[in-house]
């Protein structure tokens, strides 16, 4: 387990890509987490989101919402500095 989680629900649109692949390869201290839920309900279905330690990230495009969480994974990482 790292010291940055990151949660996505299995039907949240961010799961366009393979993102555990892309941050734990990146990021070897952060953990992905997949959920079957993270009671949002019906945010999974409208746009790309996360939670970076218990923050929500989110945005209009997938591309978009990993650029955030990879932001929100370096201020999690620069408290552990």
């Amino acid at each position: 387990m790292g010291i940055v989680v990151v949660e996505i629900c299995d039907g949240s649109l961010i799961t366009e890509i393979d993102l555990e692949k892309i941050i734990e390869s990146k990021y070897p201290e952060v953990a992905v987490i997949e959920s079957s839920c993270l009671s949002f309900c019906g945010m999974c279905a409208k746009r790309p989101y996360a939670i970076v330690n218990g923050k929500r990230i989110f945005a209009k495009t997938t591309e978009e919402c990993l650029r955030l969480i990879m932001k929100q994974i370096e201020v999690e990482l620069a408290i552990f500095a």
